[in-house]
């Protein structure tokens, strides 16, 4: 009798072990994976025969100014009970969009 509760106090244990294991590894997940990606990116930004020859997108060194207008025929009409239908007709409309967007990679590194 008391081996049966021995046996059962090991099994316990090494299924608390494992799902400590398994808990470890996904919360190594997001680090190893943000490591892995930032050394892809160091090759590609640093490496002149690299596959890719040109700097990765970074959001921090993009920028824009731009306006744009738009002329279109617009007819809303207010129905019962709220509610509201809206209708653009296609003939004529005119959308302008002017200015500039540049995209730059990181400073080049010493």
């Amino acid at each position: 009798m008391f081996r049966l509760r021995k046996r059962g106090q090991s099994t316990a244990e090494y299924a608390i072990v494992i799902g400590l294991v398994i808990a470890a590894a996904v919360a190594m997940q997001v680090y190893v994976k943000r490591g892995v990606q930032a050394k892809i990116k160091g090759v590609v930004d640093h490496k002149p025969d690299a596959m890719f020859t040109t700097d990765q997108f970074e959001p921090d060194y993009a920028s824009s100014d731009m306006d744009s207008t738009r002329k279109a025929s617009v007819t809303t009409e207010t129905k019962g009970q709220g509610a509201v239908d809206r209708t653009i007709a296609d003939e004529g409309e005119v959308t302008k969009r002017w200015g500039s967007q540049t995209t730059s990679g990181l400073p080049a590194a010493e």
